[in-house]
C-alpha cells in the first residue's frame, strides 16, 4: 500500500478508533511524501531528530487552502482582526520560534511554578471527589461529559484565578473553542461564526479580568504574567495585554482538550486490559508508572505540523525548504526500533522515553500539571467506581485525528465507594 494513501486514512474519522495499524504501515517508509507536498514522519527516531531542529518552524505554519489538513485555525482568531504586515508576531506563543518562543515561554514557565502546580493536587483531590460523589444513586454515566471535562476546566481556571462564578462559562469557551485546535478540521461558516464569537467574549473578558489583577493582585497565574516582576526590563518581564489573553485562551483551551482525552483514553484503556484496574485500586503508587505508558500507548495528541525553513536531509530523503511537515508522535510511541512490544499496554517499562508530551523548545507547558490531574483522577475512580464496565467499545470518536480521544465514553457501574 502506498504511504501516499495511508496518510488519509487515518485522517478518516472512520479510523479514529484504531489508525494504529496505519501507522505501523507508514514506519516502513520513515519520512513519505505526500501528493500535496507534505513530508509525513512517523518513525520515533526521526521524530525525535526533527523536534528539535531549528530548520523545523512552529512560526511559519502551512497554508491551509494549499494543505487542507495543515495550520492551527485557532490562530486564525488572534490574528484575523490583524494587518498581515504584523501577524506573525500575535500569534500564540506555543506557534512562535525563538528568540520570541523563548522570552514567552519563559515568562509563563516562571507563573506556571513547580510549588504552584503541586498546590493543586490537593484542590484536585478535592474536585476529583465531589464529581464522584454525584454519581451516588446513578448506574450509568457518561465519563466525558460528568467527569473528564468538568475537571480539567475547574483546575485550569483556579489556576488562572478566574472567579468561580464565572468557571461555567468558562467551560462553555473551552467546549467551543476546541475546534479550532484541531489543525486537518476546517470549520464551516456557522463553527466559524461560532468560534469568532466565542473568541470576541473570552477576549474581553480577559482582558477586563487582567486590568482587575493589576489593581488587586492575587496569587494566580493571571496576575503574574499581568504585573510581571520588579527588574524593571519591561520588555522581557511582563507581557503585552495582547500576549496575556493568548497565553490565558490557549492554557484554558490546549490544557484542558488534551487533559480530557488523557483521563478519558485512559480509563477506556485500562477497563480494556481489567487487570491493570485492579493493579491501580490496589496499590495508588503504579499510578505515575502507568500514566508514562498511558502517554506513550494513547497520547492524547497523535500528531503536529511544523514548516520546513531550510532543506532538511533525513532517512534517505530530502525535505525542502517551505514544505509542510507532519510529526506522527503517535506512531513513534509505536516503533518497535525504540520500544518492545509496543503494541502491548505495560506499565512496567523500564525505558519509556516517549512522545506523549511532544519535545524540543515545544514540550507541554502543562506536563506536570497534566500528570498530577490524571494520576489524581485515575486513582479515585479505580477505587471509588465499583465494577466499572465499557457500555460500548469502541466509543464514538470526536472526528479530529490530532487530538484524538473519545466524545463520549459511557460507563455502567455497581455504585460507588466512600472517599
Amino acid at each position: 500500500m502506498s504511504c501516499t494513501t495511508l496518510f488519509e486514512q487515518v485522517l478518516d474519522p472512520d479510523n479514529r478508533a484504531n489508525p494504529y495499524p496505519l501507522f505501523a504501515e507508514l514506519r516502513r517508509q520513515p519520512v513519505c511524501r505526500q501528493e500535496d507536498g507534505t513530508y509525513v514522519v512517523s518513525t520515533h527516531a526521526e521524530i525525535a531528530r526533527l523536534i528539535s531542529d531549528p530548520r523545523i518552524s512552529s512560526e511559519d505554519l502551512p497554508d491551509p487552502q494549499k494543505f487542507r489538513w495543515t495550520g492551527h485555525p485557532i490562530t486564525d482568531l488572534f490574528v484575523r482582526p490583524i494587518r498581515a504586515e504584523i501577524r506573525r508576531r500575535h500569534q500564540p506563543f506555543i506557534f512562535r520560534d525563538p528568540p520570541d518562543h523563548d522570552r514567552l515561554r519563559g515568562l509563563v514557565m516562571r507563573a506556571f511554578s513547580p510549588e504552584r502546580v503541586r498546590r493543586m493536587r490537593e484542590e484536585t483531590t478535592d474536585l476529583t471527589n465531589e464529581l464522584i460523589e454525584k454519581f451516588a444513586g446513578k448506574a450509568r454515566i457518561d465519563l466525558v461529559d460528568d467527569f473528564s471535562y468538568p475537571l480539567p476546566v475547574t483546575v485550569i481556571c483556579k489556576l488562572l484565578g478566574v472567579p468561580p462564578e464565572d468557571e461555567p462559562q468558562f467551560q462553555g469557551w473551552a467546549t467551543q473553542l476546541a475546534t479550532a485546535l484541531e489543525p486537518n478540521q476546517r470549520a464551516d461558516a456557522e463553527t466559524q461564526a461560532k468560534n469568532e464569537q466565542c473568541f470576541t467574549e473570552i477576549s474581553e473578558f480577559l482582558r477586563d479580568l487582567i486590568a482587575k489583577k493589576r489593581d488587586e493582585p492575587q496569587d494566580d497565574i493571571l496576575t503574574d504574567l499581568a504585573n510581571g516582576s520588579d527588574s524593571g526590563d519591561a520588555d522581557t518581564e511582563r507581557m503585552n495585554d495582547f500576549d496575556l489573553v493568548a497565553t490565558a485562551v490557549l492554557l484554558l483551551v490546549a490544557g484542558h482538550e488534551t487533559t480530557v482525552n488523557l483521563i478519558t483514553n485512559s480509563v477506556l484503556t485500562l477497563l480494556r486490559f481489567p487487570e491493570h484496574w485492579q493493579r491501580l485500586r490496589d496499590d495508588s503508587a503504579i499510578a505515575p508508572r502507568l500514566i508514562e505508558e498511558m502517554l506513550r500507548y494513547e497520547p492524547p495528541v497523535q500528531y503536529r505540523t511544523r514548516l520546513a525553513i531550510a532543506d532538511i536531509p533525513i532517512a534517505g530523503v530530502t525535505i525542502p525548504k517551505d514544505a509542510p511537515v507532519v510529526l506522527l508522535l503517535a506512531s513513534g510511541n509505536r516503533d518497535p526500533n525504540r520500544f518492545a512490544d509496543p503494541d502491548r499496554f505495560d506499565p512496567d517499562r523500564s525505558d519509556n522515553r516517549h512522545l506523549g508530551f511532544g519535545g524540543g523548545l515545544h514540550y507541554c507547558v502543562g506536563a506536570p500539571l497534566a500528570r498530577i490531574e490524571a494520576e489524581v483522577a485515575l486513582v479515585a475512580l479505580a477505587k471509588r467506581l465499583n465494577n466499572p464496565r465499557l457500555v460500548e467499545d469502541p466509543p464514538p470518536y470526536r472526528p479530529g485525528a490530532s487530538l484524538r480521544g473519545p466524545r463520549h465514553l459511557c460507563l455502567s457501574f455497581d455504585g460507588i465507594a466512600a472517599g
